[in-house]
Order: structure tokens, then C-alpha cells, then sequence
């Protein structure tokens, strides 16, 4: 399997990094602090495939925090709030999508 970094990046709008949290699952989303949050709205937003491979070099070798990370697609709204980008980020960002079993 080819290392993500070793692919070429295209990214034809506003993209960001989302991986996996290590230690629950929740989906998480790279910030421009070098660190990782479940808020999308906290997402570093890059525009160009120099920035997505950057950043997503970054992710990659975060390796205790987060785990699967790749660049995804978002849409800006005019008010500059951060939306998902395709059918999967938004099945991401809204939860499981299977009624989980009670635990107890």
C-alpha cells in the first residue's frame, strides 16, 4: 500500500485533515495548532495541495493522537462556518449511524 504521503495530492477547494481519535474512535479533525479536536469548526482549512501534503505530514507522524488521517473536502458558508464536503464527511460528523446496543 502507498504511503498517503507518497500520493499525488489534488484538492480542487477548501480541505482539511480528519482522522479516527486512538483512543475512542470519535472523529477528529487536525487544528493549525498541531493538535487534533472533535469540533469541525476548529479545523485548519488549507487551499492548496502544498498545504494539504504539509499538514497532512503532520497528522501522519501524530501517530499516539489520531490514526487514518487523510484530506477531505469542506465547504466555507458565507457566514465562514465550516460544512462537510461530501456524503462520507457528513456521515462522519453526524455519529454512528446504527442504533448501538445498550451497555450496562
Amino acid at each position: 500500500m502507498t504511503s498517503p504521503l507518497q500520493q499525488k495530492i489534488k484538492i480542487a477547494g477548501p480541505s482539511i485533515v480528519t482522522a479516527n481519535r486512538t483512543w475512542d474512535g470519535i472523529v477528529v479533525y487536525r487544528t493549525a495548532d498541531k493538535g487534533w479536536s472533535a469540533e469541525l469548526a476548529d479545523a485548519a482549512i488549507v487551499r492548496n495541495s502544498d498545504e494539504a501534503k504539509a499538514l497532512l505530514a503532520e497528522a501522519v507522524a501524530d501517530d499516539v493522537g489520531a490514526i487514518g488521517p487523510y484530506i477531505a473536502p469542506v465547504e466555507l458558508g458565507d457566514d465562514g462556518a465550516i460544512k462537510p464536503g461530501n456524503l462520507r464527511e457528513q456521515i462522519r460528523k453526524a455519529g454512528v449511524t446504527i442504533e448501538l446496543p445498550a451497555q450496562g
